[in-house]
This record gives C-alpha cells, sequence and structure tokens, in this order.
C-alpha cells in the first residue's frame, strides 16, 4: 500500500514505490499473517525462493543448513508439498524464506495467529533469537502480553489510529492498556 502523505525511508533512502525485488535487494523480508507459501512447492522449493535474488550459492547453501538447524522439522519435510504442511509448520516455512533472503528487517503481521501454545511460545523465542542476531523486527500481534515481553518499543493502534506508544515497558506498566489489552489488573 501506498501511504497517505508522507514516505517510507529504509536506511536512509526512500522505498516508497520500489518494486518488492528492490526491497528485498535492501534488506525487508516479509512473514505475512496467512505465510503465502507456494503450495504445490515442496519445502526446500518455498525455502530457496527466498533466496531468489542472491548469487552467493555458498552463503545460501550455509543459511539453507542454518534455517534446517532453526527448524528440524522442516529439514524432515523438505521434499514434502508445502500445502500439506500444518499451521504451525508452514509459520516455520513462512520465517524460514524470509531468512534465505538475509534480511535485516523482517515485517511479521500476526505470527502467533491459528498456532497451538507451545508453537506461540516456540514463535517468540525465535523472534527474540533473531533480535539477538541483530535483525530488526517490525511486529503486528494481537497477542500484546507476548509481543510486549519481547519488544523493545509499542503502537497500539485503535481503529486504524495510534493512540498509545511507548517503551514495551512503560505500556506494560499503563493501567488503561493493561485493563483493555493485556487483560491484567493494576
Amino acid at each position: 500500500m501506498r501511504p497517505t502523505s508522507g514516505q517510507v525511508v529504509f536506511a536512509g533512502e526512500p522505498i516508497t514505490g520500489l518494486p518488492t525485488s528492490a526491497r528485498i535487494l535492501r534488506g525487508i523480508a516479509v512473514v505475512p499473517e496467512n505465510q503465502r507459501l507456494f503450495a504445490p512447492l515442496s519445502v526446500r522449493e518455498n525455502l530457496l525462493m527466498g533466496a531468489y535474488l542472491r548469487r552467493d550459492r555458498a552463503g545460501v547453501a550455509a543459511d539453507l543448513e542454518r534455517v534446517f538447524t532453526l527448524f528440524p522439522r522442516l529439514y524432515e519435510r523438505q521434499h514434502q508439498p508445502a500445502g500439506t504442511l500444518s499451521g504451525g509448520e508452514q509459520q516455520m516455512l513462512a520465517f524460514g524464506r524470509a531468512l534465505l533472503s538475509r534480511p535485516r528487517l523482517i515485517l511479521m503481521d500476526e505470527p502467533s495467529m491459528g498456532l497451538a501454545p507451545r508453537l506461540v511460545e516456540q514463535t517468540f523465542q525465535l523472534i527474540q533469537e533473531l533480535r539477538r542476531q541483530g535483525v530488526t523486527i517490525l511486529m503486528v500481534e494481537q497477542n500484546a502480553n507476548q509481543a510486549l515481553q519481547i519488544a523493545d518499543r509499542g503502537y497500539v493502534l485503535q481503529m486504524g489510529r495510534m493512540v498509545l506508544e511507548g517503551s514495551a515497558a512503560s505500556l506494560r506498566d499503563n493501567e488503561h492498556l493493561r485493563r483493555a489489552y493485556l487483560h491484567r489488573a493494576p
């Protein structure tokens, strides 16, 4: 979507209106809410689609091994069509595909949506690990409790408008936010 005013700037460069391939080359990857996998392609083929614009074969091979280390289940199912995976496995595959582009910024839309509680915990652990590795994460997430536990900053939107913003710690301590979104008493 194009902004209604202003421009989108990443690493000091305006990226508004750039094609997807140019954004990927600048280090931006997306993990969409519904994963948007290539259902008939194998798990391995889906992962390699994340590296489509890369030309460093050795680096791609190393990153593919890294993804298989992070997600052993994907290694086990690498020849299986992506459309036959469970919801949690599809989420892992969407993460892995994004990682193969070697992003500096990952945009995530509802990474915990529809996942079992154990997989939600694993997903947030992975997000924390990516942060430790220096990858910036911009996440839209309705699970405010989990998101604010790992976030540096937070923004609360209501009906498309920002109503609160601040450090994750200050938002966790905000009485209105606790009652309305975190379901915790002061």
